[in-house]
């Protein structure tokens, strides 16, 4: 097999994945597609990019590949290119810059501050003695 024809599956497999799974496609089809598969195996299939990608990469697997054994390796590889493609390309949602939100709850543990002995707390000179 050439390099080419491998590169060509690899691309064909990520952006049909990428379209069934992420785009609404020309006219709305894909979206009206999601649509009509409901909430059973096919609208399962169609939110997950990873088992998309596997079926995608079935039919291509068998077209580029010359035997069977090439087919069966070229099929999981496919999906797996196809894979990280799409987290290389995946646009991450940015930092919120206030990620922390204080509740108060009065089911903690400690309520108070452990209160300090005076010995601990009485400022020490530089020969360790007490300032006082």
């Amino acid at each position: 097999m050439k390099f080419y024809w491998l590169l060509l599956g690899l691309l064909t497999v990520w952006r049909l994945t990428h379209l069934l799974n992420a785009e609404d496609g020309p006219w709305d089809l894909v979206v009206r597609l999601r649509r009509a598969a409901g909430t059973g195996f096919f609208a399962g299939l169609l939110d997950c990019f990873y088992c998309l990608s596997l079926w995608m990469a079935a039919p291509v697997a068998y077209l580029i590949g010359s035997s069977w054994i090439e087919r069966l390796l070229l099929w999981p590889a496919l999906s797996a290119a196809a894979i990280f493609v799409e987290r290389v390309t995946l646009e991450k949602p940015a930092a919120s810059p206030y990620a922390y939100e204080y509740q108060e709850d009065s089911h903690v543990l400690r309520q108070e501050p452990p209160a300090v002995p005076d010995a601990i707390s009485a400022p020490q000179g530089r020969d360790g003695a007490s300032a006082q």
